[in-house]
C-alpha cells in the first residue's frame, strides 16, 4: 500500500519546487547553448546535442517540453511520496547544474583576466 501525503500548505510550497524547476530548466539551456557555441563544451546528451548543433530553437523547445511533460506528470501524482521525492531529486539536479555553470564561468572570467 502506497502512502498518500500532503495538506493544501505543503502542496502550494511544493508548486513553488515544481516552478523552480522549471526556471532552472530554462537557465541550464540557454547556458549550454553559451558555452557549446562559444566552442567551450559539448552537449553532453547525444539527442539534445544534435538538436543544438541542427536547431537551437528547437533544443530549447525540446528541452522545455521534456521537462514540463515531467514535472506535470510527478505533480499529477504529487500526492504518493515517490513523485514528491522525485520533484525535489529534480530540484537538486538543476540546482547543482546551475552550480556547475557558475563554477565554469567564474573559472571562464577568472582565465580571461589573468592571461
Amino acid at each position: 500500500m502506497e502512502m498518500k501525503i500532503g495538506t493544501r500548505r505543503q502542496f502550494k510550497w511544493l508548486k513553488g519546487v515544481v516552478a523552480a524547476v522549471i526556471i532552472l530548466n530554462v537557465i541550464d539551456g540557454i547556458l549550454t547553448m553559451v558555452w557549446v557555441f562559444s566552442d567551450q563544451a559539448v552537449e553532453a546528451n547525444p539527442f539534445m546535442a544534435h538538436l543544438i548543433e541542427a536547431n537551437s530553437v528547437l533544443f530549447i523547445s525540446v528541452k522545455m517540453a521534456l521537462v514540463f511533460l515531467g514535472t506535470f506528470l510527478l505533480w499529477r501524482f504529487r500526492k504518493r511520496a515517490l513523485a514528491v521525492v522525485a520533484i525535489f531529486m529534480s530540484f537538486l539536479i538543476y540546482y547543482f547544474i546551475l552550480l556547475y555553470h557558475l563554477k565554469a564561468m567564474n573559472l571562464n572570467l577568472f582565465q580571461r583576466l589573468f592571461d
